[in-house]
């Protein structure tokens, strides 16, 4: 008799991964605009690495600063939370076993079925708590690091996304070859760091890439063309 292995495949480590694709994105767009408008602007490449990398530091530490609170919002809102259910499974016991019939009868469990895993479930308190979270709140408990890596994760990744357009400044005479040089470099970037975000969130890896790449250049171009207005 023949059997075959199953192996499954799930994305882990997702918070890490959002956390990378929101300072990549970002990093890779919002200083390339920049630099694609003071381009349009200024006749000085050491003007446009000035800005451009004042933007990216306060661009990591907004962005990076975002992340903590989200994480820290995330962990006081599970907190307040599992608090609520400790004093609702204390003090309406009765209630809260109903809500675990209800959870259960939405699964097809016959009423004796939903009896008994009610019961079985309020003999440990921790246990009932922690189903209620998962099951009624849709609440997973959040990594007690989750502000402070996000914060660091974030700010990184844009640290690193917003160097990759601005670094053909750095060896370019003018802004105008140092935009064509950007432009081609960060047109690059975009399509790989999409072509991947998508492969890895199980999206379709070209149409991810393209749709990235697109954003990326229309704001640069955005800024390109109101520099050119307003100069």
């Amino acid at each position: 008799m023949m059997t075959s292995n199953h192996h499954e495949t799930h994305l882990k480590s997702s918070d890490f991964i959002t956390d990378v694709v929101i300072g990549m994105s970002d990093g890779l767009t919002v200083p390339f605009a920049l630099a694609a408008g003071l381009s349009g602007a200024v006749s000085s490449n050491s003007i446009i690495i000035t800005a451009g990398i004042a933007e990216i530091v306060a661009g990591c530490i907004a962005m990076g600063l975002g992340g903590y609170l989200a994480g820290k919002t995330e962990q006081e809102h599970y907190e307040s939370e599992l608090q609520r259910e400790y004093d609702e499974v204390a003090h309406v016991p009765e209630k809260e076993k109903q809500e675990v019939k209800d959870i259960f009868a939405t699964y097809g469990i016959s009423e004796s079925g939903q009896e008994l895993l009610a019961n079985e479930l309020a003999r440990d308190k921790d246990k009932w708590v922690d189903f209620m979270m998962k099951f009624e709140l849709g609440l997973e408990k959040p990594n007690a690091n989750r502000a402070r890596n996000s914060a660091l994760t974030i700010g990184t990744a844009y640290f690193i996304g917003g160097l990759l357009p601005l670094s053909a400044y750095f060896f370019t005479n003018t802004p105008t070859n140092g935009l064509l040089v950007s432009a081609l470099f960060t047109t690059i970037c975009l399509f790989v760091f999409g072509y991947f975000k998508s492969k890895i969130t199980g999206q379709r890896p070209i149409a991810g890439a393209l749709k990235v790449t697109l954003i990326g250049l229309l704001a640069a171009a955005a800024a390109f063309g109101i520099a050119k207005l307003v100069a």
